[in-house]
């Protein structure tokens, strides 16, 4: 068994897997059942993990701007060392404070690191309702608190 802990970190019988290149393979692989469950494929055998919270997790927000009069746009680094443009509409908060939003073409929840999580809130601001909501290109959209 593969456990994650919150802050994207894997093991495999209680030690960490530290070797990059053995990460990015096995989590190349990683699926989510329609039990929620998360597996990756190992040598053609599935290998179930224990997911403390997610397995991908957001190490760093880019805020992207491309030109004068072009839209800005954030980039999202995940664990997995893949860069994606964030879809502000999956933001959300947890009861815990913890930012969270959907990744791959909506296939996972992704957590936000600490460092990740204050380059968003950059971003973030209360309405006037004392809801949040994310700024970005002259837009407000809300960031929802589960």
């Amino acid at each position: 068994m593969i456990f994650v802990s919150k802050e994207g970190k894997w093991y495999h019988e209680g030690a960490e897997i530290i070797h990059r290149a053995i990460f990015l393979w096995m989590i190349q692989s990683l699926e989510k059942t329609e039990e929620d469950l998360f597996i990756v494929h190992l040598n053609n055998q599935k290998c179930y993990l224990e997911v403390e919270d997610t397995p991908l997790v957001v190490q760093q927000v880019d805020l992207i701007r491309e030109g004068p009069g072009e839209q800005s746009h954030i980039r999202l680094t995940l664990n997995d060392e893949s860069r994606e443009i964030l879809d502000p509409e999956t933001l959300r908060i947890s009861s815990e404070n913890v930012i969270y939003c959907t990744v791959k073409n909506g296939r996972f929840p992704a957590r936000f690191l600490r460092p990740a999580y204050y380059q968003i809130a950059e971003n973030i601001t209360e309405d006037e309702t004392g809801g949040f909501v994310l700024l970005l290109n002259n837009k407000k959209y809300p960031v929802p608190s589960k």
